[in-house]
């Protein structure tokens, strides 16, 4: 009966522990979700928490910038207010773990504004993901806007 119970206690500390661990894909859309709800809310300082706070942090759009600080200002300069933010979603996401400690997303952006403040606008994205003590962190973030069709 003894032996019962050691197996017992072994399997729920194992099961309990296992299930604290949130899968790297599940975690990754749950920062994704978070980025946009902080969009959507027009903060862009808790929008820039996905990604790692380092000067090696890479945004690539019309120009390649680096460093979190860099990336920042760039989002506050050409996002001035929650309208020129607009509402953002991601669709077609795809998460891919390379391994414990990296991994990619890509998909599409949309966001939707009125024309007073530049009109919708969409893109597509690749993400480089690194996982550090405080979680999953964008370290490369590729983003370009797809013109409109003519």
């Amino acid at each position: 009966m003894r032996r019962v119970c050691l197996l017992l206690a072994v399997a729920v500390t194992f099961v309990s522990s296992s299930w604290s661990q949130i899968a790297p894909e599940a975690a990754i859309r749950q920062l994704l979700d978070q980025q946009v709800a902080d969009w959507n809310r027009g903060d862009v300082e808790a929008f820039m928490k996905a990604y790692e706070n380092s000067p090696t942090t890479t945004f690539v759009g019309q120009k390649v910038e680096y460093g979190y600080g860099a990336i920042l200002e760039r989002y506050k300069r050409v996002y001035t207010t929650p309208a020129a933010m607009g509402k953002l979603t991601f669709s077609h996401l795809a998460i891919r773990v390379l391994d414990s400690d990296y991994a990619t997303a890509t998909g599409n952006f949309h966001l939707q504004r009125t024309p007073a403040v530049g009109g919708n606008a969409d893109g597509i994205f690749s993400l480089l993901l690194k996982n550090d003590p405080t979680g999953w962190k964008i370290i490369l973030d590729h983003s370009n806007r797809v013109p409109e069709p003519h």
